[in-house]
């Protein structure tokens, strides 16, 4: 089994106990405060009093998922929060509250406030912990595919080189006995490396470059092509589309480690 598998398999256990979770701490809640609502003036109308604790628990669903919203947009939302806050902490007050009602508190066990306060509580957190894993879900595809190397064709340098015309006859040498010395071409291949190339800054080892992708993974927390590009770049040195495909295959695990590691639960 591979690590991904085992780790889709985990989380398919998680979102299920989520799920579960969060299901029945919500029933358990809901059906106490409606029994609460039917001994407080609702128990003639049995519509009313199971419709009464949607007023508290439709703020936490409805915070939790404006919540989720402002996560994936990168921003605070402070009516998200608000609501999902005042939705709780109504539910739990109240919820604990109608244990005793309008009798005597000090005749109740505490353990009975504490069998109400669970549910709610519970349902809270599941409910929080279900809407990270889902945003989650939807921002790792986003992170991974900017992560895809796209190979860029090197723009090429063409050496210019004359060729070289035959003579029109043999030559004659003024004196016979002089020896004539003849110098072949530069091969094109020596002409093009010698010749400068337009002031371009020198290459790096690759030793050189996987450090410095390295540096830019620590201090950005990925690592794409366009980023190693940039400091490569920053450091007055060139990459070729080769290079930056050997580089990111070397970082590979580590960019992978950095994009999924802090987000496990």
């Amino acid at each position: 089994m591979t690590k991904q598998t085992a780790e889709r398999y985990a989380l398919v256990a998680a979102g299920t106990v989520i799920i579960a979770l969060t299901a029945g701490g919500f029933w358990l809640s809901y059906a106490h405060l409606a029994e609460v609502a039917g001994q407080h003036g609702l128990k003639s109308s049995p519509i009313r009093q199971w419709a009464w604790p949607a007023t508290l628990d439709a703020f936490i669903v409805a915070g939790e998922l404006l919540m989720l919203r402002a996560g994936l947009r990168r921003v605070t939302d402070g009516w998200a929060i608000a609501l999902t806050a005042t939705g709780a902490v109504g539910s739990i007050a109240l919820n604990v509250a109608g244990v005793s009602g309008t009798g005597n508190a000090s005749t109740v066990p505490l353990l009975d406030y504490v069998v109400a306060a669970v549910p709610p509580t519970a349902a809270l957190l599941a409910f929080g912990v279900l809407m990270r894993q889902i945003h989650q879900l939807v921002d790792l595809p986003a992170a991974r595919q900017d992560l895809t190397p796209v190979e860029v064709p090197e723009p090429l340098v063409i050496a210019s080189v004359q060729p070289i015309e035959p003579p029109a006859g043999p030559a004659q040498p003024a004196n016979p006995s002089a020896a004539v010395s003849v110098q072949s071409p530069e091969p094109p291949s020596e002409v093009s490396e010698s010749k400068p190339r337009g002031g371009r800054p020198p290459g790096a080892p690759i030793e050189e470059l996987v450090e410095i992708g390295r540096a830019a993974l620590a201090e950005r927390g990925t690592l794409t092509r366009s980023l190693l590009r940039k400091a490569v770049k920053a450091k007055e040195l060139t990459i070729g589309s080769q290079r930056q495909t050997e580089v990111m295959e070397i970082l590979r695990p580590e960019i992978e480690a950095a994009v999924t590691g802090p987000n496990d639960d």
